[in-house]
């Protein structure tokens, strides 16, 4: 039985059956193996019998506190599974702008300390926990969206859970030597312990999901790196349709939440240098110190609406993307606006910019690449339709078909018991 994934143990054939005089008798092995696959055969069948049985899904993100990109991944699964219920660690209605009011999320203890966009993090240690504690019992199918611990959830035995996934946590595995440097060596130690616990519950986790599918090539690599697990992969989709080209402006645009990884820095470094004009779109917890470091050419809009947002690509010279991004969609939105991008060559971007095409690359996350990039930058040498036409493959119907074909896929395979192991192997990862 998969049952196994819920008690943490393998089923014992020796000791799994007692006869009447109370002694335990062995159960054949090839028995217990025709047994489990007939359940999970039983099991699928009544899952695509939608008109016998209507499938019970549950939706479960990281955490629903603004909207960015992983959220909006989470809205469009939202529109695919319409009578879906929703989970999550915390929920805040007023950040997610009231997106998901209607489908009422159930949200984990957490919730009563009322964390925010702001305060969450203070909460990091607990949020496997509050994952694991989801009561996700009765469910047919579980789909999580994951950056980070959704994808730690307990699905019933005979449930199908695929897992899509935006990034392993980043903070305890690819960037995890960049954030501990940047605190004393008594913190350092300690969020140190703490990172490796959380990659050994993280790897643990992952054995539990019944499919992954990965947002980009590079997260595609992380997740077989990390957890050992193979994924496919579905690029995240875009709302092309909002987005149409308009008469470029002078200033050149940052479009990104305001955080240390984002190197939102090192545009401003490169701009101050270029005495150009340069919007930085978006709001963050590094906000302050970076307009502390700006120039009077850069100007920061603060947190906009969706339409303020393609307003300001729309009269971009270029879209800046300075972060190494594990897809990038304000590179794909860029492009729906017929504007070309300007990017490190890292990450997502090289999989949604066509160098030469939509898009220009520069190779080291300085300053003095950025400004040689922008110097030999010429806007007249990119056609507006050319970066349209880029950005259609990104469009939320291609993700739509893709999912769909996925979780049926997911839904009629006949895939053997995985248990979860006593304990995390593997975790001697080299970063």
């Amino acid at each position: 039985m998969r049952a196994s994934r819920r008690s943490g143990t393998a089923p014992r054939g020796p000791s799994a059956g007692a006869g009447r005089s109370g002694r335990r008798r062995a159960r054949p092995a090839a028995r217990v193996r025709r047994r489990r696959s007939s359940q999970a055969q039983r099991t699928r069948r009544r899952i695509k019998s939608a008109a016998m049985q209507p499938r019970r899904v549950a939706l479960v993100h990281d955490f629903l506190l603004d909207v960015r990109g992983a959220e909006r991944v989470f809205l469009a699964l939202c529109d695919l599974f319409p009578d879906a219920d929703l989970f999550t660690a915390v929920y805040d209605e007023s950040g997610t702008e009231g997106r998901f009011a209607q489908r009422r999320p159930t949200t984990s203890f957490l919730q009563r300390m009322r964390p925010d966009a702001r305060t969450f993090r203070a909460l990091l240690p607990l949020y496997p926990y509050a994952m694991e504690a989801l009561d996700l019992r009765g469910y047919d199918l579980v789909i999580s969206s994951s950056s980070a611990w959704a994808h730690g959830v307990i699905a019933d035995a005979d449930a199908v859970h695929v897992c899509y996934c935006h990034n392993p946590f980043r903070y305890a595995w690819n960037a995890r030597e960049a954030t501990l440097a940047k605190y004393d060596p008594l913190r350092r130690a300690a969020l140190g312990f703490v990172f490796q616990r959380w990659r050994q519950w993280d790897w643990i986790a992952a054995q539990r999901v019944d499919v992954y599918t990965a947002n980009s090539e590079t997260t595609r690599k992380r997740v077989k790196r990390y957890f050992g697990r193979d994924a496919s992969v579905l690029y995240p989709p875009v709302e092309t349709s909002r987005f149409s080209p308009g008469e470029p402006g002078d200033d050149y645009v940052v479009l990104s939440e305001l955080m240390p990884h984002k190197r939102i820095d090192l545009a401003i470094a490169a701009f101050n240098a270029l005495r150009l004009p340069l919007t930085v779109v978006g709001n963050g917890p590094d906000a302050r110190r970076l307009r502390r470091i700006a120039g009077p050419n850069i100007c920061f809009t603060g947190r906009v609406s969706d339409d303020e947002a393609g307003a300001f690509l729309r009269s971009a010279k270029a879209l800046v993307v300075t972060a190494t991004e594990e897809f990038g969609i304000a590179a794909v939105e860029a492009q729906a606006a017929g504007r070309p991008v300007i990017a490190l060559r890292e990450g997502g971007v090289r999989e949604t910019v066509i160098e030469g095409e939509t898009g220009v690359f520069f190779e080291r996350p300085e300053p003095a690449a950025l400004v040689d990039a922008v110097r030999a930058f010429d806007p007249l040498a990119f056609d507006p339709e050319a970066c349209v036409a880029n950005a259609g493959r990104f469009d939320v119907a291609h993700f739509r078909h893709g999912l769909r074909a996925l979780v049926d896929r997911a839904i009629e395979e006949d895939r053997p018991p995985r248990p979860r192991p006593r304990r995390a192997r593997g975790l001697a990862i080299s970063q």
